[in-house]
């Protein structure tokens, strides 16, 4: 009885101890005047984030895939808020046409653009699934589809400056050791859902910081972050429940998460910052976790690769000559 129970209190004091040290947006600025968008907002952090923007009196606009799922989260913000300027647009980010019609719908009606978040993602699939752009799903949902978007909305975007562009990314890019270029879709090599969604996540780092250089002295500022411990639907999605190891596995993650992972409101607080915070102003090309500028891993800081990864990003993407404005 004893050693259960102290097994209790000290996961207790575990949790409590990761919580407060969970970094908070402090910022009471107004985005009065001001238009945002956010994409994956229909569910966890993307939600959270698009309501304090809401709140703060943008005009917020979801951009979701799910349509129904959207316009029931824009009916809760605009009770929650009293914020009516707040709408969902059509976006599915593994789908480069969806990324097109969307940013075209944009430009015609929106005559500013302040803040980017391209939140958006997928853990994986268990088994690799390739787009009908002909890109493996992860990363034409987590990298590709957020490359071309910003891309398409950059004119925008360096129009209204001073403005922000903030790429969720995860600590889980840390996983990714070496990265091959040439296979970005996982065509030669085998694929895995952790390896997918890892080199993904080190895409969204490289994709800022490359941005960021290019975007130098334009007034639009890009950084990436990790939200911290979120608990989310990965471990609960029955598509990855497989193998009984993988089983197992996602069993006993669902527990950590419970136990040690923030909720959602908590998880959006890092993009929440990098979007309003005074501080942060002028600041860009960084990686932020809990409020506060971090290390990224050794290979998120190379430029050289950042810039290789740029020039297949727009190859594979097909950027056109009359969609760059960098």
């Amino acid at each position: 009885m004893f050693l259960p129970t102290v097994v209790a209190f000290l996961v207790v004091v575990a949790r409590m101890l990761y919580l407060r040290r969970a970094g908070r947006c402090t910022s009471t600025r107004s985005l009065a005047g001001m238009t945002a968008i956010v994409t994956g907002a229909s569910a966890g952090i993307g939600m959270e984030t698009a309501k304090d923007l809401a709140r703060r009196g943008a005009r917020v606009i979801l951009a979701c895939r799910n349509l129904t799922k959207a316009q029931a989260v824009v009916d809760h913000i605009i009770s929650e808020t009293g914020n009516k300027k707040v709408v969902v647009r059509l976006l599915d980010t593994s789908d480069l046409s969806s990324v097109r019609r969307f940013a075209k719908e944009i430009l015609q009606t929106e005559d500013a653009i302040h803040i980017l978040v391209n939140n958006a993602g997928i853990a994986g699939k268990q088994v690799r699934e390739v787009t009908g752009d002909g890109l493996e799903l992860t990363m034409a949902t987590n990298h590709y589809g957020h490359f071309l978007l910003t891309n398409l909305l950059l004119k925008r975007l360096k129009e209204s400056a001073p403005s922000r562009i903030i790429n969720v990314s995860s600590v889980a890019h840390f996983f990714t050791w070496k990265i091959n270029l040439k296979d970005l879709n996982f065509e030669k090599r085998s694929y895995g859902t952790l390896e997918a969604y890892a080199q993904s996540k080190l895409c969204n780092i490289l994709f800022s910081l490359e941005l960021a250089d290019k975007l130098r002295g334009s007034g639009v500022t890009v950084n990436s972050l990790h939200p911290g411990t979120v608990g989310s639907e990965f471990f609960t999605r029955d598509e990855l429940a497989v193998t009984w190891f993988r089983k197992l596995f996602l069993f006993f993650g669902n527990i950590v998460l419970r136990l040690f992972g923030k909720d959602n409101k908590l998880g959006a607080q890092t993009t929440i910052h990098l979007a309003v915070a005074e501080e942060v102003e002028g600041v860009t090309g960084k990686y932020f976790d809990e409020c506060k500028e971090a290390t990224a891993s050794w290979l998120a800081r190379d430029s050289s690769l950042a810039k290789a990864l740029w020039e297949i990003s727009e190859a594979d993407v097909q950027l056109a000559p009359s969609e760059i404005f960098y």
